[in-house]
């Protein structure tokens, strides 16, 4: 069940992550997508406190700030600047200031756009600064569900068994709906279309503008909806660059841009030796799945069709809810994909610091398959007693065994195993 309304409403592991950052360190720094949550968050951790609130998207704050960067944050207390990246000279006076008065909590700062991405960037507070990533909601944090899934499978590896009541549908209207707080709390599709349509828009003309001076925005454009239609697939800059008729040097550099903005994650390829046919090439999921269903024009009911683009988007949906995931678990866990020229594949890799493995693959399919489990069994006969568990995500309602330590479970699993 979907919460009747989400604007002001926080994601719920952030704010003691937030709250126990500042106790133990100068600079706290929220990082992620516009309209995530970032300035609510900042406001429910600030309440009760002696706080200066500056945010910087106005432009009198920005003036100022330019003006005088050392007197703009000479403040005793907590000080909460929003959207540090538009004047990123602040960071130099910030590190004078903590480095005269090195007490914890004294700047809690947000930004839309990864710090080590702005041009010109003075300094980026070294030893001085915890970074927290904040993303848009996860499915768990929209339904009031444990988002368990990632500290089970390692806890409980092939044990783990889970039943769904979510229909293939449901899965199409999760997916297109996404996490952005304004989007869910939009009660029709048409409404939530507006929002994402303005969202893009602004994200090209505000915040990719500030990180690099872009003379073709159409380009952009385009690009941006082709990456939508490859979420969840392999990143071939070469192929992009020949679709779009521009150089694979352009393409590299604003797909570094949709990352720096947040609009786009990169997942890196896996090995570990297992085969020397491994391909290095990284997956691309869009940071927010209604985002990307909508740039290619896909509604609920379109995509359960015969050939959508259903699979396709579900992996990306599937690969970000790991992401938020591993913000918040106890298990520290690293996201990877895994493929090898012959086309062997594994959708997801999660390996812990031990060097523990579990492998997923996603189907949109709401059976499965033995074939299913090629690319899984690939890694269980190379990686022994390390593969914790195969586990292919599908939108069927039951979990079923197909052999040693291999599981098809439901997609749902990921929000609702705690």
């Amino acid at each position: 069940m979907v919460s009747n309304a989400m604007n002001g409403v926080i994601p719920r592991h952030a704010e003691r992550a937030v709250t126990e950052a500042l106790a133990d360190t100068r600079v706290v720094f929220i990082n992620g997508a516009r309209q995530c949550g970032k300035s609510t968050l900042v406001r429910v951790v600030a309440k009760g406190r002696t706080a200066e609130w500056r945010d910087l998207d106005t432009v009198i704050n920005r003036q100022a700030a330019t003006a005088d960067p050392e007197g703009f944050v000479a403040f005793p207390d907590l000080m909460v600047i929003d959207e540090i990246q538009r004047v990123p000279d602040l960071l130099l006076a910030i590190k004078s200031q903590v480095d005269r008065d090195p007490r914890p909590g004294r700047y809690l700062l947000t930004g839309s756009s990864r710090l080590l991405g702005l041009r010109g960037l003075p300094d980026t507070l070294p030893g001085r600064m915890q970074t927290i990533e904040l993303w848009p909601f996860s499915q768990g944090e929209i339904d009031g569900t444990p988002d368990g899934f990632v500290d089970a499978v390692f806890a409980e590896g092939a044990e783990l068994h889970h039943t769904s009541g979510i229909s293939r549908g449901d899965y199409a209207e999760r997916l297109v709906r996404g996490g952005f707080p304004e989007a869910v709390a939009r009660p029709t599709a048409k409404r939530r279309q507006h929002f994402f349509d303005s969202y893009v828009g602004d994200l090209i003309a505000r915040d990719v503008s500030q990180l690099v001076e872009i003379e073709r925005t159409t380009e952009m454009r385009a690009l941006i909806r082709l990456v939508a239609a490859r979420s969840g697939q392999l990143l071939v800059g070469t192929g992009l660059s020949n679709e779009l008729g521009i150089s694979a040097s352009t393409v590299r550099r604003h797909l570094a841009l949709l990352e720096e903005v947040f609009l786009i994650k990169r997942i890196p390829a896996w090995s570990r030796n297992v085969s020397n046919r491994a391909v290095g090439t990284p997956k691309v999921a869009y940071v927010d799945s209604g985002i990307a269903a909508n740039l290619v024009g896909a509604d609920a009911r379109s995509l359960v069709r015969p050939g959508s683009l259903f699979g396709s988007l579900l992996e990306g949906f599937v690969l970000m809810e790991l992401a938020r995931q591993l913000t918040w678990s106890s298990e520290r866990v690293e996201l990877f994909h895994f493929r090898t020229k012959d086309k062997i594949k594994v959708d997801a890799v999660l390996e812990n610091r031990q060097g523990q493995v579990i492998g997923i693959e996603v189907k949109a399919a709401s059976t499965v398959r033995g074939e299913d489990f090629r690319g899984l069994r690939h890694l269980a006969d190379r990686l022994g007693d390390d593969f914790v568990a195969g586990l292919v995500l599908y939108t069927g309602d039951q979990t079923y065994s197909f052999g040693d330590r291999m599981r098809a479970m439901p997609v749902s699993a990921l929000w609702e195993i705690g």
